[in-house]
């Protein structure tokens, strides 16, 4: 029988495609001829031509925007990992309801609908406005001591996320941003990039909320004793993402991921925020690679392990503003940039409309 992880993936995985290279084609050839010296608009026209080919379409209308912020607390926080307690987790998402956070003032202000998703806060909110009840379990168990998760949680927390992306997808939304709130997530985040990139602990771990010196390199002690219980015969192959996954958690990370199988599988573009939805996005990727064809990364975080992310994923961050709170707020920071290039596709006339010759051959 197979595990439940692996039963809730295998169809979305299966129907997951490329994006089209007709269109991107297309797109290339229709910038190509806007009243421009070619490539002049530089990443923007790589922007445009990679949401062509998702969308496949020419985009006539607007970007319709969301972006979910998923809220899980972590067991691993019982070890000293952050500089927070974990109280903090329940009290950030009270925030977000009450549209007092970062992610909140930047959704407004974009025009960027958002949506706040408890999957596993270790608190009972009761029925909150604005607040969307999908507690998988209230936080994980500590990763240092047993698995973050049993399968059939992390089955679970995944299937949230496929079930935003789909009800994204028949809400007309055309691109999507993942955002998160846990204390203890860039713990989780550091090991899911160390176990599937390879990458040295040291180099991988930051400060996280603000830990001093003494402090990160117990984090960083921590890490490495969480990879060596669980995943001591790591250089023998590849790991099972899933497993990876499983073990270190966390709860929001299974459903970002999860979010982001389901869009690539309804041919939705994704923008990723920082290392933990990276992190997200790198487990999907490492589960099915196709899934890269529909990310774009927001922007490049401090944390030092978000760059090894990026670079084994394949993505060029889009902003690079020395960020690292999290919530989504640089993915939808960048979505204004997304929505100048297609402006610039749909509208920019073409030498023969303005009249205007082109270059001399």
């Amino acid at each position: 029988m197979k595990p439940a992880g692996d039963s809730v993936i295998s169809e979305v995985v299966l129907a997951i495609e490329l994006p089209s290279e007709t269109w991107r084609a297309r797109a290339r050839a229709h910038l190509d001829m806007l009243t421009k010296p070619l490539g002049s608009l530089g990443v923007l026209e790589d922007i445009a031509a990679q949401m062509v080919s998702i969308q496949q379409e020419d985009f006539a209308d607007p970007l319709r925007k969301a972006v979910y912020v998923f809220a899980a607390d972590h067991g691993i926080t019982a070890e000293g990992v952050s500089a927070y307690p974990s109280a903090v987790t329940r009290q950030m998402v009270l925030n977000f309801v009450a549209q007092g956070a970062a992610i909140n003032v930047l959704a407004r202000l974009h025009e960027v609908e958002i949506s706040v998703v408890d999957v596993g806060v270790d608190a009972d909110f009761g029925v909150i406005d604005g607040l969307l009840d999908h507690k998988v379990r209230k936080g994980t168990r500590n990763m240092l001591r047993e698995a973050a998760m049993s399968d059939v949680e992390m089955a679970a927390a995944v299937a949230v996320g496929l079930k935003f992306a789909d009800d994204a997808k028949t809400r007309g939304k055309n691109l999507l941003a993942v955002g998160e709130m846990g204390i203890g997530n860039t713990t989780a985040a550091s090991a899911i990039t160390a176990v599937l990139t390879g990458a040295l602990v040291p180099d991988i771990t930051g400060k996280g909320t603000g830990l001093d010196g003494r402090a990160q390199v117990h984090k960083q002690t921590i890490i490495e004793a969480v990879i060596k219980k669980h995943f001591a015969d790591i250089r023998s192959g590849a790991p099972d993402p899933l497993e990876v996954l499983r073990c270190v958690g966390g709860l929001e990370i299974a459903a970002m991921a999860g979010m982001i199988l389901g869009a690539a599988r309804c041919g939705v573009a994704v923008v990723v925020d920082g290392f933990i939805s990276t992190a997200a996005a790198a487990i999907a990727f490492a589960i099915e690679p196709r899934v890269r064809g529909y990310l774009l990364a927001g922007h490049q975080s401090e944390e030092p392990g978000h760059r090894v992310l990026l670079e084994y994923i394949g993505l060029r961050p889009i902003l690079n503003l020395n960020m690292r709170l999290g919530e989504g707020t640089g993915a939808v920071l960048a979505m204004p940039i997304i929505e100048s290039a297609m402006c610039l596709y749909r509208e920019m006339a073409t030498f023969a409309s303005a009249g205007v010759s082109g270059a001399i051959e």
